[in-house]
């Protein structure tokens, strides 16, 4: 009797409803599946799949060979610690949300990473920086954390999101204060025409970091020395930072 009452289960549809209150019950069906008669159980409710988005498919596909396999894997974690999770593209990127925006998985030719979009909050104010950086330049799968440790992020995310925790807002920046310039640099331009020409047409930002690097010289024959590779430098129309640009 418990073997019909087994096959008549099995053959309703996954995800329907088992019974309802008014459903005739073979003898012993109750015994097999409590609260059967109650019509509060379903069957197989915990098959759902998740939902992916197909652009998200191609976007990994058109990715570089080294990140398919992290895009794939990332993708993977977030939908185990977040089943929940809804996928979007926004701004060409793999996003995903819940309840808020969660995280995103951007692919670039030389590396790829996980950006937490509160990652402030989620690691303490020593290591974010750092932390950051990891996540977003991973090159190979041996770049990532362990699986326990990235799902332990998300979820932290997760989280933070369900209490409608909000970023915080990032202080202004200190208005910066007129730029002062030493009267050494002012003659030392006066007696090299190009390199006063050069240097009225840079942004203040420019002239700023000359007139810094030059006032934070603690010895005087770091000051002269750092005068003449200066003097120099604006000759030649460059930059105080132009070996890194």
């Amino acid at each position: 009797m418990l073997g019909d009452a087994r096959k008549h289960a099995l053959r309703m549809p996954v995800g329907m409803r088992a019974a309802s209150p008014n459903h005739n019950l073979e003898p012993g069906a109750e015994l097999l599946m409590p609260g059967l008669k109650s019509g509060r159980v379903w069957l197989n409710s915990s098959a759902a799949m998740p939902t992916k988005d197909p652009r998200i498919d191609a976007y990994i596909a058109k990715s570089a060979d080294f990140a398919k396999p992290i895009l794939t894997h990332l993708r993977q974690l977030i939908h185990k610690a977040c089943p929940d999770v809804a996928e979007t593209i926004k701004w060409s990127v793999p996003f995903f949300d819940y309840k808020g925006t969660l995280c995103a998985l951007p692919a670039f030719k030389q590396h790829c990473g996980l950006v937490l979009w509160k990652h402030a909050l989620i690691f303490d104010k020593k290591s974010a920086a750092k932390q950051r950086t990891l996540l977003r330049r991973v090159t190979a799968m041996s770049d990532l954390p362990g699986d326990k440790i990235l799902i332990g992020y998300l979820k932290k995310a997760v989280a933070l999101n369900e209490a409608g925790v909000k970023e915080p807002v990032p202080a202004k920046p200190k208005a910066k204060k007129d730029l002062a310039m030493p009267d050494y640099f002012l003659t030392a331009l006066k007696k090299n025409k190009k390199a006063s020409i050069h240097f009225e047409k840079f942004s203040p930002s420019c002239q700023r970091e000359y007139v810094e690097w030059l006032t934070e010289a603690k010895r005087e024959e770091t000051r002269v020395k750092r005068l003449t590779t200066a003097l120099e430098w604006i000759a030649r129309g460059k930059s105080r930072n132009w070996k890194y640009e």
